[in-house]
């Protein structure tokens, strides 16, 4: 029997193959442990199935941790992410052993990644917000990574660091593309922008709008709704926006194919056009 709460983005399970966690709960040919992985480009797709023209899922960035269960034989990996339990495929390409956990991590939208301890060398890569890095040593105003890479200090902060407000950290997304299953400043969706802004203030968040809905906050009683707080969250089936006051909100949308701040009411009445109404706020 298959457990009724069963859900095919954060239970990697399958009818040939499945966590060994979940034996019991799913039926599947056979259940292997899996193995731990860390994703060494700066932003590598998941996808829906095992091929580079599939559906984007989710990202994952430098640094983030994955257990992978199955390979295809053909350059992807099958797997849950560690941050947020989501699973699909990875590209192989982008999976090495973890070598030495994590120190700190990026606080800039985009950081730029050097050979060595000059601005003027051209960069060898460039990450974004939430980037996972080890670091060993400080060169000027360079750290350096594990493996020998520079990147300026001032876009760096220890792993354990938290912003302190969650909407300023969403405010700065203000004109980023649209991008379905994106999570960075190069692109991304409205739950997105809402997961990578709270998990920046240390607070911990599911991938998808309809998951958080149902696993973060209070929902506010219709009385409570004239009075928006900073921070709370406006959910629509398959969105979900961030109030930043009690009159205009941020999100990334596909009406403007970006990260906008607008006003709140003038929005509702444009999504409710589309046929769809809030169906709840909440407060964290």
């Amino acid at each position: 029997m298959r457990n009724p709460h069963y859900n095919p983005r954060l239970w990697p399970a399958r009818g040939d193959i499945a966590a060994k966690y979940l034996e019991g709960q799913v039926p599947a040919d056979r259940y292997v442990t899996g193995e731990e992985f860390e994703i060494i480009e700066a932003i590598a797709p998941m996808r829906e199935q095992p091929s580079s023209n599939a559906m984007l899922m989710t990202e994952a960035l430098r640094g983030e941790r994955v257990t992978i269960y199955d390979r295809n034989g053909e350059g992807w990996a099958w797997g849950q992410l560690a941050s947020d339990g989501y699973v699909g495929w990875l590209p192989d390409a982008a999976l090495v052993k973890p070598a030495a956990a994590p120190t700190h991590k990026v606080s800039a939208l985009r950081t730029l990644v050097f050979p060595g301890p000059s601005i003027k060398l051209p960069p060898a890569d460039a990450l974004v917000l939430g980037s996972k890095l080890t670091i060993v040593r400080e060169d000027g105003p360079f750290a350096v990574t594990r493996d020998g890479a520079f990147l300026p200090k001032a876009h760096l902060v220890p792993l354990d660091s938290r912003e302190p407000d969650f909407v300023a950290v969403a405010e700065r997304f203000v004109g980023t593309p649209y991008l379905w299953g994106g999570k960075s400043s190069l692109g991304i969706d409205c739950s997105g922008l809402v997961q990578v802004a709270l998990t920046a203030a240390g607070i911990g968040c599911l991938r998808d709008s309809d998951m958080q809905q149902a696993g973060i906050g209070r929902a506010l009683e219709p009385h409570e709704r004239s009075s928006l707080q900073r921070g709370d969250l406006i959910f629509w089936k398959g969105h979900v926006a961030i109030a930043r006051d009690s009159s205009t909100m941020v999100h990334a949308n596909a009406h403007h194919m970006a990260t906008v701040i607008e006003p709140i009411e003038p929005a509702i009445a444009r999504i409710k056009q589309t046929g769809s109404d809030v169906v709840a706020i909440k407060r964290l």
